[in-house]
C-alpha cells in the first residue's frame, strides 16, 4: 500500500517483472513518424549519423541503435561531443564538426536536442533531416524537425520515467514490429538499457523495473565462466569491465551505479567518451581488455580530480553556507574540472540535504556548472526562474547543467537561493529517514531475506526497505575496517547480529543501548548466502513508556 499498489495484480506485476508486460512502443509521441523516416533512410541507403551524449545513458543509447541499424544493413556514423571543447548536446561547435565528419542526410540526436531549437533549425537549413530521442524537460518551444520522441513533451504520457536508453529500446521494438529481423535478439540488448537506466538515476518503476531486472541478468552473462558456451559473452568489453571492476554475479544496481557506471562515465568526464562506446561495441578480446584497463585508470584519475574539487568546495561552504538561512548551496571556482562538478554537486547535496550547484570557470570567464536537487525542488523550474543570469541551461527535475559568465555569478547565486527558499518547504529541508517497518533480530532469517530480494532491483523510485530495531546492545568494541567503516557486534534479547556502519569511522557513538535504522542484503560467503545488516543511522535508545 505504501508503494501505491491498489490490487493484488499490481503487486504480482511488481514482484515478477516480465518482458511480455512491455507496452506498445508506438504509444510514445511521434514514434510512428520516426520509424517511417528511419526505415526510409535504410531503404535509400542514406548517410545516417547517431549524435549522442557523453554520459552512460547517451553512450549506451548510441551503442544500442548502432547495433540495431547495422542489423538492417546500414552502418551509421557515431558522433559524441567533446565535453571540454564543445559542451553538452547540439552545440554549434559540435554540430559543425559533426556535419563536416559525417555529412549526414539524417541526423538522429539521442539524449539531447529537445531544447535545441536554433541549432536544429540551422541543421535543417543545410538540408539535413533531424529526429530527436530524448527525455530531458522541454522549454517553451520545441524544435521543428521530423519527430521528437520524448515522453515529457506529452503531459499525458505514462512514460515520463524513461531515460534515453529506455526510449532507444522502445524505438528498436517499434522498428522490429514494423520490419521483423530473423535472429536479432533484442532481449539480449537489455544489458545496455540497464546500464543507462541505473546510471541516469531515473525511477525504477514501470517498464524501467523490467529493463533493469532483465538487463542485470544479461550483464551477469558476461561475467560467467567462459567454459559454459550458453553464457559466452557477446560483449567482451563489458566482460572485461566487469573483471577490472571486481563485480561478481548476481549483478545489483549498486554494481552498475558505483562500479560499472563510473568507469563508463570516466572517459567522457575527463576527455572523450569514444573509448566507452568502443568498449561496448568491440568484438575483439584484446581491444576489449585494453579499453577496460584504460577506463579503469581514467576512473582513478577522475576520483583524484573529484576529491580536489570537493575539498575546495567544502572550504567555500564552511565560509559561506548558513543552514538556518540558505535553502540551496552554490559554489564555484576557477579551474574546477567541468567533468566532475556533477559528482561533487551530488555529494554536497547528499551531505547537506540542499539543492547544490557546482560551477567551474575557465580562463575565459565562462563557467560550466551542474546541479543536483532534493525532493521538493524541480531544478529545471528553479533555473528557469533565474534564466536571465544564464547563457543556457537544461536537464530534468533532479539534475541539470548550465553555462554562465563569471560576472553574473553573484546575481545568479542570490536569485537561485531566493527561488529555492520560495519553492522548498521547511519540512523538505530537514533530512529524515522514512522507516518501512520495525523488526526484531529474531525476524532476521532466510525467509525475510528471500522476500526482500524479490523487491530487487532497488534504486531511485524503489529504495531499499529501511528497518528499525530498538534497544540494541553492543557486545564488543567497534572495529574500524578500511579506515572508513565500523564493524559492530550487536545483541537484542538473545539474538546476536554482526552489522556494518558505512563511513562511520569518525562518527561519535552515544552510550548503548541504541536504536538503529538499517537495511539488509544478501551476501555470498564461502558458497553460503547470509543476511548482512547495514546500519544507516544510530541513536541512543529512546525510553519506552
Amino acid at each position: 500500500m505504501r508503494k501505491g499498489f491498489a490490487s493484488a495484480d499490481e503487486v504480482e506485476t511488481f514482484l515478477h517483472p516480465r518482458l511480455r508486460s512491455l507496452s506498445d512502443p508506438f504509444l510514445l509521441p511521434n514514434m510512428q513518424a520516426a520509424v517511417g523516416r528511419i526505415l526510409g533512410a535504410v531503404d535509400r541507403r542514406e548517410r545516417i549519423v547517431l549524435f549522442g551524449d557523453y554520459d552512460v545513458d547517451g553512450v549506451t543509447s548510441i551503442a544500442l541503435l548502432a547495433e540495431m541499424l547495422r542489423a538492417y544493413g546500414v552502418t551509421p556514423e557515431l558522433f559524441l561531443p567533446l565535453r571540454m571543447e564543445e559542451g553538452y548536446g547540439l552545440s554549434r561547435e559540435s554540430i559543425e564538426r559533426c556535419l563536416e565528419q559525417g555529412r549526414p542526410q539524417l541526423l538522429i540526436a539521442v539524449d539531447c536536442g529537445t531544447s535545441s531549437v536554433a541549432e536544429i533549425a540551422d541543421v535543417r537549413q543545410r538540408g539535413v533531416d533531424v529526429i530527436v530521442f530524448d527525455h530531458h524537460e522541454p522549454k517553451s518551444a520545441l524544435p521543428d524537425c521530423v519527430a521528437i520522441v520524448n515522453p515529457k513533451i506529452d503531459p499525458g504520457s505514462p512514460f515520463h520515467y524513461l531515460c534515453s536508453a529506455g526510449i532507444a529500446f522502445k524505438l528498436c521494438h517499434a522498428l522490429l514490429k514494423t520490419r521483423p529481423l530473423d535472429g536479432f535478439d533484442l532481449k539480449g540488448k537489455l544489458d545496455l538499457v540497464a546500464l543507462g537506466t541505473v546510471a541516469d538515476i531515473v525511477p525504477l518503476r514501470g517498464e524501467n523495473r523490467i529493463f533493469v531486472q532483465r538487463g542485470a541478468i544479461e550483464i551477469a552473462r558476461h561475467g560467467t565462466s567462459p567454459s559454459d558456451w550458453r553464457t559466452r559473452s557477446t560483449r567482451p568489453g563489458l566482460k572485461k569491465l566487469i573483471e577490472v571492476s571486481g563485480v561478481r554475479p548476481p549483478i545489483l544496481t549498486e554494481d552498475i551505479g558505483f562500479r560499472l557506471g563510473p568507469r563508463l562515465n570516466a572517459a567522457g568526464r575527463l576527455s572523450t567518451a569514444e573509448k566507452s562506446l568502443q568498449l561496448l561495441l568491440t568484438k575483439d578480446e584484446s581491444e576489449a581488455a585494453a579499453l577496460a584497463d584504460f577506463l579503469d585508470n581514467q576512473n582513478r584519475e577522475r576520483q583524484e580530480v573529484e576529491k580536489q574539487v570537493f575539498l575546495a568546495a567544502e572550504e567555500q561552504i564552511a565560509r559561506e553556507f548558513d543552514p538556518m538561512r540558505d535553502a540551496a548551496i552554490i559554489v564555484s571556482g576557477r579551474g574546477w574540472h567541468p567533468g566532475v562538478v556533477g559528482i561533487v554537486a551530488s555529494r554536497i547535496s547528499r551531505k547537506y540535504h540542499r539543492p547544490a550547484i557546482v560551477i567551474g570557470f575557465e580562463e575565459t570567464g565562462i563557467g560550466k556548472g551542474s546541479g543536483r536537487s532534493i525532493e521538493g525542488l524541480n531544478l529545471v523550474e528553479a533555473l528557469h526562474r533565474c534564466s536571465e543570469s544564464l547563457e543556457k541551461f537544461g536537464g530534468h527535475e533532479m539534475a541539470a547543467g548550465l553555462t554562465i559568465r563569471q560576472d553574473k555569478i553573484d546575481i545568479f547565486a542570490t536569485a537561485f537561493r531566493r527561488v529555492a527558499r520560495e519553492l522548498v518547504s521547511d519540512e523538505c529541508l530537514l533530512p529524515c529517514l522514512r522507516i518501512d517497518h520495525e523488526l526484531l533480530f529474531s525476524d532476521l532469517n532466510a525467509d525475510l531475506l528471500r522476500w526482500h530480494e524479490m523487491l530487487q532491483p532497488f534504486g531511485n523510485g524503489n529504495p531499499h526497505p529501511l528497518f528499525f530495531a530498538r534497544g540494541v546492545e553492543s557486545t564488543a568494541t567497534p572495529r574500524v575496517a578500511n579506515d572508513r567503516h565500523l564493524i559492530l557486534r550487536l545483541r537484542q534479547h538473545n539474538y546476536h547480529q554482526r552489522a556494518v556502519f558505512f563511513d562511520a569511522a569518525d562518527t561519535f557513538l552515544p552510550p548503548a543501548p541504541w536504536d538503529i535504522a538499517f537495511g539488509i542484503r544478501a551476501n555470498e560467503y564461502e558458497g553460503q548466502t547470509r543476511l548482512d545488516v547495514q546500519i544507516q543511522a544510530l541513536r541512543r535508545a529512546a525510553a519506552i513508556n
